[in-house]
């Protein structure tokens, strides 16, 4: 975008930031498990494995991905019982990957990388191939997630796999597109304490583009169950026909979906005919500053959209962190940034850079903020217009009548000043099965002074005063809060997290921090290079 001529937005003045191109580095899968050197104590009540999903091959042959979310899946296990860890891995064998493989060079096109027409087939072939549709990854990089009690790790596509979580096996590509009428569905489904699931996928028709909440029953009918019985709880058109809105995930409270419709849009027209024009789905992907973002509110039990619709300013936001209803309002806690401009700056190119280049990069991206919407539900014609409806919630946002139907809402900081020193905060986490769409207190994170984390943080929201873990030169990823097993209070537990170490050879290590006090406990030194991932979850085992 610089050669545009375009005045590219600085967002801040950092200089000086490390090389981290081994976090993006191809590495080989430990299929078989190894041993860790434990430094510390691992806390003996900890029994099961700690899953991490994410990219781990950026080449294929000579051919090397654009965008960071397009490097074939590397699923991970850290099995942890009785103070000692061990660790193993394994690539997906997804077809994409399969493919890759066989043909030694990029086959199936991925977000950020269109594959060129194979050089075996003759001049018309090549031709026809450029006006087929893309076909969907099933490169499910991004998360591990549960359906019916079972194990899969997940993209954004209408693909996913049944993975054993003991040998980190795919046993069954499961297709969103044969139980229910949507292109795809995202890595970040909501579950409830019995195990309904709800989740969101696109769907288009010649009506234009249409936003689905799916809900999946919590157990099987039979053993080889995946998604039987999923249906789509109800239909929300796109305002833009042909530009509907990426989402990477939602929001639930207890009687709540809370589908949120930002001004980051997708170009359909441009990833259709992305293969004649030879651009890549991202190349769809655009921010639009001019647009707003509207809160769509669907009722579980009924699957009724409400009338009401709820707007405020343009934000991206990738990550909920918890929503619930009070008083007759919901609260909705989200990670949100001003500026979405920078969706394609996370290519591999620009996370490989070095020097005054790669701070540019930085520079150029909105940091991202933990932030709370509070919405009234109880409207009637009687509700005042133009003056602040929230009342019986202490909070500085607000939320005011504008129309017969619209309420304009902004913000209150989760976050004191301190924050913005470490960069702001994303991949939040709870202490989900205890308090997801219920009244909560702390929520852990990373800190994002680099292109990646590199601090985990955990908020306390009484008195927004962070704990803070860091190391210089550690990269931390995405904290995972694991209760103890006679918790009583809600911080009562281990946070664990992967820690890539890019400047030395062969030390990353399983983190586990008190979830109370953000003292290290113990760590898991593992003698293999790991990339930076993205999502993990805990398979606790009894």
């Amino acid at each position: 975008c610089m050669s545009t001529g375009k005045n590219i937005r600085h967002f801040t003045d950092v200089h000086g930031l490390p090389c981290i191109e081994k976090l993006v580095r191809s590495v080989e899968e430990t299929p078989e498990p190894i041993s860790t050197n434990i430094t510390g104590t691992i806390p003996r009540w900890i029994s099961g494995n700690f899953l991490r999903n994410g990219p781990g091959k950026f080449e294929i042959g000579n051919q090397m991905f654009n965008h960071w979310f397009d490097g074939m899946a590397l699923m991970h296990q850290f099995k942890i019982s009785n103070g000692q860890v061990t660790y193993k891995s394994r690539f997906l064998s997804s077809d994409s990957y399969k493919s890759n493989k066989e043909h030694n060079r990029i086959a199936v096109s991925e977000f950020g990388t269109v594959t060129m027409p194979d050089p075996c087939k003759n001049f018309f072939q090549r031709f026809v191939s450029r006006f087929e549709l893309p076909k969907p990854t099933d490169n499910a990089n991004v998360s591990f997630v549960t359906y019916k009690g079972d194990y899969y790790v997940s993209t954004e596509t209408n693909v996913m796999h049944k993975v054993d979580p003991e040998t980190l096996e795919a046993t069954q590509r499961v297709d969103w597109t044969k139980f229910v009428a949507v292109n795809g569905a995202t890595a970040h489904p909501h579950t409830e304490n019995d195990g309904t699931t709800y989740n969101m996928g696109n769907s288009y028709s010649s009506k234009g583009a249409y936003y689905n909440i799916i809900r999946v029953p919590p157990t099987k009918k039979t053993d080889g169950d995946t998604l039987e019985g999923a249906a789509v709880l109800c239909s929300i058109p796109s305002v833009d026909k042909s530009k509907p809105s990426y989402y990477h995930s939602f929001a639930m409270s207890e009687n709540f979906v809370v589908f949120i419709e930002q001004p980051i849009k997708m170009d359909l027209l441009k990833i259709v005919t992305g293969k004649l024009t030879g651009k890549s789905i991202s190349d769809g992907f655009f921010w639009d500053p001019k647009g707003s973002t509207t809160f769509h509110l669907v009722n579980k039990h009924t699957g009724t959209v409400s009338p009401i619709k709820y707007i405020a300013q343009p934000i991206l936001t990738l990550h909920q962190i918890n929503a619930y209803e009070e008083n007759g309002f919901l609260i909705i806690d989200m990670c949100a940034s001003d500026d979405g401009q920078a969706i394609n700056n996370y290519n591999v190119q620009n996370l490989r850079k070095s020097g005054e280049a790669l701070d540019e990069v930085y520079n150029t991206m909105c940091r991202v903020f933990p932030r709370r919407f509070v919405l009234p539900l109880n409207m009637d014609q009687h509700t005042p217009y133009k003056q602040n409806l929230i009342d019986q919630i202490r909070t500085t946002a607000t939320s005011v009548r504008v129309g017969k139907n619209k309420v304009f809402c902004t913000h209150e900081d989760l976050h004191g000043e301190d924050l913005h020193q470490y960069g702001g905060l994303e991949f939040p986490q709870i202490n989900y099965g205890k308090y997801n769409t219920r009244p909560y207190r702390y929520f852990y994170g990373c800190g994002f002074r680099h292109l990646v984390g590199d601090s985990l943080i955990k908020m306390d929201l009484h008195d927004k005063q962070m704990k803070v873990w860091q190391h210089p030169g550690l990269y931390p990823s995405e904290p995972v809060f694991v209760p103890s097993p006679d918790a009583t209070q809600e911080d009562d537990g281990v946070v664990m997290s992967v820690v890539i170490t890019p400047n030395e050879d062969k030390s990353t290590f399983l983190l586990v921090l008190d979830a109370m006090t953000f003292e290290e406990l113990g760590r898991a030194e593992v003698p293999v290079n790991i990339p930076y991932g993205f999502h993990g979850t805990f398979n606790a085992q009894v």
